[in-house]
């Protein structure tokens, strides 16, 4: 992977991993895919490697991103889903070709479309949200209780009660946060 870049947020669900690479969206934003080619880097992390990436498709996965977010923000919430968003999702959906396979070990891996295109890599992330929003997976959709993230993520912890997107960055994060009040309120005597 290039360096200069931040840290991708890796998850084990497709689609909110990829809401996921624009992090921290209330606070201080961080773009975690800011050029084509760091876009590419992402979908071959997630075994969707493309040919190569443009400007153009970029900015056509940051609007399937941005889609994506609102939807699972919605059904999060457990509110109306936005029908742009909705209509987003399914055309990225159809747009490319990709194939689930088989491996030998009986794990299910895309196969892209002759060319590796972008716009296939971005369909299946499509077809990923589409289910993980229709409740077709076990768990649940949530917030980050970060107020500067409040990132969807997918619940799939037993209890279903996961506060946190990524426990080590948002949680740490909170947790450190209320430690430090915490030894504010109470300092220790010096002995």
């Amino acid at each position: 992977m290039r360096a200069g870049f931040p840290d991708f947020r890796l998850g084990k669900v497709l689609a909110t991993s990829f809401t996921g690479t624009l992090s921290e969206r209330y606070g201080d934003a961080v773009e975690r895919i800011p050029t084509p080619g760091r876009l590419a880097d992402w979908l071959a992390v997630y075994g969707l490697a493309v040919d190569s990436c443009t400007t153009a498709q970029l900015d056509l996965a940051r609007e399937l991103r941005e889609a994506i977010h609102a939807a699972a923000t919605a059904a999060a919430i457990q509110g109306p889903l936005p029908a742009s968003a909705v209509q987003v999702i399914n055309d990225f959906s159809v747009r490319g070709r990709a194939a689930a396979i088989l491996t030998p070990e009986g794990e299910r891996r895309w196969r892209l479309g002759s060319a590796s295109r972008v716009e296939d890599a971005l369909s299946v992330i499509a077809a990923d949200a589409i289910s993980i929003i229709a409740g077709e997976r076990d768990g649940k959709l949530a917030l980050c209780a970060s107020p500067t993230c409040q990132a969807a993520f997918f619940d799939a912890s037993q209890s279903r009660t996961r506060r946190w997107c990524d426990m080590n960055t948002c949680g740490n994060r909170q947790k450190k946060a209320r430690f430090n009040a915490n030894q504010r309120k109470n300092p220790r005597s010096a002995d």
